[in-house]
C-alpha cells in the first residue's frame, strides 16, 4: 500500500475562502505558488486546484504553477460545456508534456453557472451522457491517432492531438478523476474514470460504495481497475485536544459570520451532498474522529464533514480507509498555506507508518499460509 496525497489550492480571487483568514497577496500567482512550494516541502504528491465560474482557470493557473515548480502535480477540474473535448485533449496534452507528465484531471459534471458560460445542458441524465462521451472521447484523442467519433454529444473527425501525453510505465496519459454519488455518477464511473473520489463518509458508506462500484466495473472492458480516492477537510495537530478546540473555534467563527463556505448549489439536491448531510442523525463524531456538525455551519461539499484529531488518530482513520480500498487522499484546512505545512509533516509520515506495518504483517501471514501449506 502506497497511497498518495494531495492538498487543495483555492485558486479564488475573493478572501475567505473556507475561512481562510490570508488577505495580502491572496489570489495572486506568487500566493498560489508559494503553497504549492509548501506542498512539494512537506511530502504532496500535488494538489487539487479549485475551480468555479467566476474564478481563474484551472489550466491557466496550473500551467503557470508548473512552470514554477518542479515535482507538484496540479490536479485540475474540466466540465463537458465549458471545455469542447477536442480543445481540451490539446491543451491538456500540451501542459502534461510540458510538465513531464505532471498533470492530473478531475472531470466534474456538477452544476456551476452553467448559463454563464453558455451551456445549456442542465438537467443530470443528460449531463451524464455528455460527461461519457467527454472522457471516452478525450482518452482517444490521447492514446489513438486519426479518431473518428460521433456520439450524442460531441463528433470528431480524423483528429489527431500533438503533443501527446507523457507516457511513463502503465501511465499512458493524465489520470481522469470522477465524482458523483448518483446511480448515473456511479455508472459513469465504472465506464469511464480512473479514479472515483468520495466525499466524508463514514467507513460503512465507503465500504458499502466500493461494493456497488466494483460490481458495476465487472460490466466494462477496463484497462485498468478503478481506482478511488478520499477527499476530505482535516483538522490535524499534536494532541487531540488541540485538535478538537481548534474545530470548535473554526466551527463557532463561522456560525458567528453567517457565512456559507460554497457556493449555494452545492449543497442543495446532489446525491453526495445529500448523504453527508444526513450523517449528523447518526451523531455528531462518527467511526473514530469524523465530525458531522460543520455542515450546520454553511459546510458542504468535501467541508461537510471533518477529520478531526491528533496525528495519531486522523493517521489511524485514513488507514481504515485504504485498507478498504482508498488509494487516493486530497485533504485540505486552512489557512491553507500553513496548514499544508502542518499536516503534511504531522500526519503523512504516520499513514504510511501504519500502512507498512500492514504491509509486513500480510506479507508474514501469507509465509506461513504458505509454510503450513
Amino acid at each position: 500500500m502506497n497511497p498518495e496525497f494531495l492538498w487543495y489550492l483555492p485558486n479564488d480571487l475573493k478572501p475567505g475562502h473556507r475561512g481562510d483568514t490570508t488577505v495580502e497577496g491572496w489570489g495572486s500567482l506568487d500566493y498560489s505558488t508559494d503553497l504549492a512550494l509548501r506542498c512539494e516541502r512537506s511530502g504532496w504528491t500535488g494538489a487539487l486546484i479549485g475551480t468555479g465560474w467566476g474564478r481563474p482557470d484551472t489550466l491557466i493557473t496550473a500551467a503557470a504553477l508548473a512552470a514554477r515548480t518542479t515535482t507538484f502535480e496540479p490536479l485540475i477540474a474540466a466540465r463537458p460545456g465549458y471545455w469542447n473535448p477536442a480543445q481540451f485533449a490539446v491543451a491538456a496534452s500540451t501542459l502534461d508534456s510540458l510538465s513531464g507528465g505532471r498533470l492530473r484531471i478531475n472531470i466534474v459534471t456538477g452544476q456551476d453557472r452553467p448559463l454563464s458560460y453558455g451551456d445549456t445542458e442542465v438537467n443530470q441524465p443528460t449531463r451524464y451522457r455528455r460527461t461519457a462521451e467527454f472522457m471516452q472521447l478525450v482518452r482517444r484523442l490521447w492514446t489513438e491517432e486519426d479518431v473518428t467519433f460521433t456520439g450524442e454529444h460531441y463528433q470528431v473527425q480524423n483528429a489527431t492531438v500533438q503533443p501527446r501525453p507523457v507516457v511513463k510505465g502503465k501511465r499512458l496519459h493524465p489520470k481522469l478523476y470522477f465524482g458523483g454519488a448518483s446511480d448515473a455518477a456511479e455508472r459513469t464511473a465504472a465506464a469511464h474514470a480512473d479514479v472515483q473520489l468520495f466525499w466524508g463518509e463514514p467507513l460503512a458508506g465507503i465500504e458499502e460504495r466500493l461494493a456497488r462500484l466494483r460490481e458495476l466495473e465487472k460490466q466494462h472492458e477496463r484497462s485498468a481497475p478503478l481506482e478511488y480516492g478520499l477527499r476530505i477537510t482535516t483538522v490535524v495537530r499534536e494532541t487531540s485536544e488541540q485538535a478538537w478546540r481548534d474545530a470548535e473555534e473554526k466551527v463557532a467563527r463561522f456560525a458567528a459570520n453567517g457565512k456559507d463556505w460554497l457556493s449555494n448549489w452545492h449543497t442543495g439536491a446532489a446525491v453526495g451532498q445529500q448523504r453527508l448531510l444526513v450523517l449528523k442523525e447518526q451523531g455528531e463524531v462518527l467511526d473514530s474522529c469524523l465530525w458531522t456538525r460543520p455542515a450546520a455551519a454553511g459546510g458542504g461539499g468535501a467541508a461537510t464533514t471533518w477529520l478531526v484529531g491528533s496525528a495519531a488518530e486522523v493517521a489511524d482513520a485514513l488507514a481504515k480507509y485504504a485498507r478498504l480500498g482508498i488509494s487516493t487522499f486530497i485533504l485540505s484546512d486552512t489557512p491553507y498555506r500553513e496548514e499544508a505545512e502542518t499536516v503534511g509533516k504531522l500526519l503523512i509520515p504516520e499513514v504510511r507508518a501504519r500502512l507498512k506495518d500492514l504491509v509486513l504483517v500480510s506479507r508474514q501471514f501469507l509465509f506461513f499460509k504458505i509454510y503450513l501449506q
